[in-house]
């Protein structure tokens, strides 16, 4: 700590003391004192420097997911701020929580037209009320000894237990700058507990479920990120057992529940099948555990469930309109799942059947088969080593890496759904990598790589193992996918020329394992290879842009008109 300790330097041991590691950002002259503070500090907090303000926030929301650490970003003022933008954005619409440090001009030249000013005065954009929209808290510190306040402040509202995101406080380079003649240890508060819901609420939920356990089509559970967020797997596997209940997944939750649980049916929503949609419409009765049921989990499913007894778990009120047989469960998600197992059993309710796991099985193609994008996923999941964490993109790529690939236990599954940001993969990989020291794979298309795909940079600068295998039909496969099941066909304005991205990036980063490959046997060769190492790689798979991905919109439209080529379904069987 410096002799005459500044705000950045409070900052700084504020964050040190919440146990904070990693600081994601970009510098800029009106970010760099706190770059200097991280620097000059005995906490031992690592700055990392991405290539793009809006990596630099993808990068925290990956390493949330994987460690449910808070993470912090830091960017300077002008385009820096603006292009953080859509990474707050998805941090806010999918419930996580960030401490953003957006530096500002010195606070003597507001209204006087500075370069990059954004204080609302003069006709100058108004950050704080841009940014306020955003997040779930947004304050300018103009006073510098009234950072000692706002910083606690804006850490609790980010880990809000109802409504977690990001916050942000606005720092003019003034501020901080200024010297604080003397302050206490800072400490955040304790985030507010969430109260249990009503015990009657809670026995009428288990009486609804016990009813339907017993009837044909039985209890189906819909399990979402909030069981990841409260770690509450455990929990979630107990009920399903004490209910004997199968148990879909929603897209950005595949790892809540064990893929080897002869319990287990899939992906519900747009991306998963006919058949776990089938097993919902049947169901006696449906609990939500851990989602309130978005658009890309419940599309189809919503109208159907107004017919059937539900029960939410999910402090968050569901995306459920009129229903008469609705029992919200709002208290923390692991502590209500347990509750509600406790009442179940309570009086010898339902008796658990033993299912015994099968594991689940992919069939090795023969070693010269060429790849679309169906082998080249089940090949990279089966190469998967303990514990690895799966990123999965935007568009098609995203979609068949959520459809076929599970990931292995401890490792998490991670995609982003509220903005769906191509290019979100690269950062949040990343940060995955930078939280857990864990081998990561990022599956993406040739889309996202060219949008956000220099932060391979940023991963071999700090040689993290990641692995980035880029699905590449040159195009925007899902728009053009769009183009010929939904429009004419006869044109395409999302189909471009061939790249070469494996060989440009082995030239870019001499030392990184970076290739082309174009069988099952070269695929597995250089995940074995990547696999092998601490270190970063990456691997081009060359795939047919008309493969159709297993997203059931197009699916169903290409079956009732005969137009596209739907895709094949997966070999993975559990």
């Amino acid at each position: 700590m410096r002799d005459s300790p500044r705000v950045v330097d409070f900052v700084v041991d504020f964050l040190h003391r919440l146990g904070v590691r990693h600081v994601f950002g970009v510098s800029g002259a009106n970010i760099e004192d706190l770059y200097d503070a991280l620097h000059h500090a005995q906490a031992g907090l690592q700055g990392v420097v991405a290539k793009h303000e809006f990596s630099a926030a993808t990068m925290a929301d990956g390493y949330h997911r994987a460690s449910q650490r808070i993470p912090v970003i830091a960017s300077t003022s002008g385009a820096g701020a603006m292009n953080l933008v859509p990474g707050i954005a998805e941090l806010r619409a999918s419930y996580v929580p960030a401490l953003v440090l957006i530096g500002q001009p010195p606070t003597g030249l507001d209204g006087c037209g500075s370069f990059q000013e954004t204080s609302g005065l003069a006709g100058s954009i108004d950050a704080a009320r841009m940014f306020a929209e955003l997040a779930v808290h947004c304050v300018r510190v103009d006073d510098p000894e009234s950072i000692v306040h706002e910083l606690p402040r804006a850490f609790a509202a980010a880990t809000d237990p109802v409504a977690p995101g990001p916050a942000v406080l606005l720092l003019p380079k003034d501020v901080q700058q200024a010297v604080i003649p003397s302050w206490q240890p800072p400490t955040a508060a304790e985030p507010a507990a969430l109260p249990l819901s009503e015990a009657t609420e809670r026995a009428r939920a288990a009486g609804l479920l016990r009813a339907a356990a017993g009837r044909k089509g039985g209890v189906v559970v819909i399990a979402g990120e909030a069981v990841a967020r409260a770690d509450a797997r455990p929990q979630l596997a107990r009920l399903a057992g004490t209910l004997n209940a199968r148990v879909a997944v929603v897209p950005d939750a595949k790892d809540v529940f064990d893929p080897r649980d002869p319990r287990h049916l899939g992906v519900a929503g747009v991306i998963g099948t006919a058949e776990v949609q089938e097993v919902l419409e049947r169901a006696a009765a449906v609990l939500l555990a851990g989602t309130r049921l978005p658009q890309m989990a419940g599309a189809g499913l919503r109208d159907y469930l107004k017919g059937v007894p539900v029960v939410c778990v999910d402090p968050r009120e569901p995306f459920l309109d009129t229903h008469e047989e609705l029992v919200w469960l709002s208290g923390p998600v692991a502590v209500e799942l347990g509750l509600l197992a406790d009442a179940l059993t309570a009086d010898g309710g339902v008796v658990p059947e033993v299912g015994t796991q099968c594991p689940a099985t992919v069939e090795s193609p023969p070693s010269a088969t060429a790849l679309d994008m169906r082998t080249a996923v089940l090949i990279i999941a089966s190469a998967l080593p303990e514990g690895a964490n799966v990123v999965a993109d935007a568009g098609n790529a995203g979609a068949v890496a959520i459809h076929h690939v599970d990931v292995p236990a401890g490792g998490r599954f991670i995609a982003a759904l509220g903005m769906g940001g191509m290019g979100h993969s690269f950062g949040a990989g990343i940060g995955a990598a930078f939280a857990t020291g864990r081998r990561t794979c990022v599956i993406a298309g040739d889309g996202a790589f060219f949008m956000h795909g220099m932060e391979v940079h940023t991963a071999v600068e700090y040689d993290l193992p990641v692995t980035f295998v880029v699905l590449n039909n040159n195009a925007h496969g899902m728009c053009a996918t769009r183009e010929q099941l939904f429009f004419s066909g006869d044109y395409s304005y999302n189909v471009f020329r061939p790249a070469r991205i494996g060989d440009g990036v082995a030239a870019m980063f001499p030392g990184l394992a970076a290739t082309t490959v174009c069988t099952a046997g070269e695929l597995s060769a250089a995940l074995d290879h990547a696999h092998a190492t601490t270190s970063p790689a990456l691997i081009c798979v060359d795939v047919d842009p008309t493969e159709m991905p297993p997203f059931r919109p197009f699916q169903q439209h290409a079956l009732a008109t005969g137009r596209g080529r739907p895709a094949r379904e997966g070999a993975v069987t559990g």
